[in-house]
């Protein structure tokens, strides 16, 4: 079955609210597409407001808080009311989604920081242990840069070549390489940090 969306906040203008939480539990679980409405109306604030207090950035808040009522619709059979109340159940699941995304966001720093350091003049390369993962990120961002410096980070990320390396071969000046690396991977660190949710899947 397809999770209908849970951007339901516009329609809920008229809801009466007048069921209490055990009803709204329940008929989550049971599938109701008005109590997720209801739910959504009636939690949303509260994991919104755990996510953003942890990450600290109200579009990835945002995001989060998305994944959190699909997940929890996806997975409503697995709620327990003899385990604890269903709020406290949703923030169980805001605590990990926010973890997801902490991981994603780490994963994106250390990628832009493993792209850098292959530009090290002394040549220095780093291990790569999450290299095919890199590749497909690298590749697509690279993508995106205009020619010279998608040219410049291509060789340094896929060539392992240092600045000089790349400038010895391009017949750029250094400063010119350098300035393509720099302005590059400034407009990489800029598209990853733009779209945590499209990355979590990608990185994960």
């Amino acid at each position: 079955m397809t999770a209908p969306s849970v951007d339901t906040r516009p329609s809920l203008r008229n809801e009466p609210r007048a069921l209490s939480d055990r009803e709204v539990a329940d008929g989550f679980v049971r599938g109701d597409e008005r109590c997720l409405a209801v739910a959504h109306a009636r939690w949303h604030g509260l994991v919104h407001a755990l996510a953003v207090r942890t990450l600290g950035d109200a579009r990835e808040a945002e995001d989060v808080g998305q994944q959190v009522f699909l997940a929890a619709w996806r997975g409503r059979a697995g709620y327990r009311p003899e385990r604890g109340p269903f709020p406290g159940w949703l923030v169980g699941i805001t605590r990990r989604k926010i973890a997801d995304a902490l991981a994603a966001r780490t994963r994106r720093r250390d990628l832009v920081v493993a792209v850098g350091e292959r530009l090290s003049p002394d040549g220095v390369s780093v291990q790569e242990p999450d290299r095919v993962v890199e590749r497909l990120v690298v590749t697509g961002e690279l993508a995106k840069l205009p020619a010279a410096q998608r040219e410049v980070l291509a060789m340094a990320f896929y060539g392992d070549l240092t600045q000089v390396q790349i400038a010895e071969r391009t017949g750029m000046p250094l400063g010119t390489v350098k300035s393509h690396a720099r302005r590059g991977l400034d407009r990489m660190r800029r598209s990853l940090s733009e779209t945590p949710g499209a990355r979590t899947t990608t990185a994960g």
